[in-house]
């Protein structure tokens, strides 16, 4: 059985069929326009993810560093490194830390090392060269001084970025 389309129809067909199967270009526009508002909506929380990874390296180093400091304080107390009777026990600098000190009560004499390396402050934009220490990147704050107004002196106690900026939480980066 032949269907039979009405002439009307068939002409609407045919036109159709010629006018082609692209967009407009008020089409392309209005697409356009809706990736710009998404793409200018992740953007910022885009930078905000990375603002806070790099806080979380900044606490995971810092912790690191406090927990080998603290590791080689303990070996001082101990008698395993050599101190003298007036110090205080703490690191002269923290690329001992990665160097190690013998242990004098290991009849070998092997070396007690706490860090692997000196991490970098994630939060200073601070390029590695050659011969030049990580350590300089962080603040060191010595046992004998205030905790206000740290300064390095015989020993490290402390560890602080040296980054001027603020954290996500209203913190600057100094005080962490």
């Amino acid at each position: 059985m032949w269907l039979v389309y009405p002439y009307a129809s068939v002409r609407a067909h045919a036109r159709r069929l010629n006018r082609g199967s692209g967009f407009t270009l008020i089409e392309l526009m209005v697409s356009l326009t809706i990736v710009a508002i998404m793409a200018s909506v992740a953007t910022p929380m885009v930078q905000l993810t990375l603002q806070r990874q790099k806080e979380q390296q900044l606490r995971e180093q810092l912790r690191e560093i406090r927990r080998a400091i603290d590791s080689y304080k303990k070996a001082a107390d101990d008698g395993r490194i050599k101190k003298n009777a007036d110090a205080s026990g703490y690191p002269p600098n923290l690329q001992i830390l990665a160097e190690g000190v013998q242990d004098i009560k290991d009849p070998k004499r092997k070396v007690l090392r706490f860090l692997r390396r000196v991490p970098q402050d994630p939060m200073l934009k601070v390029q590695q060269t050659a011969g030049v220490s990580p350590a300089i990147g962080w603040g060191l704050r010595s046992y004998d001084s205030p905790p206000e107004s740290p300064r390095y002196g015989q020993d490290v106690y402390d560890v602080y970025s040296l980054s001027t900026q603020t954290g996500i939480n209203g913190v600057p980066y100094a005080q962490w």
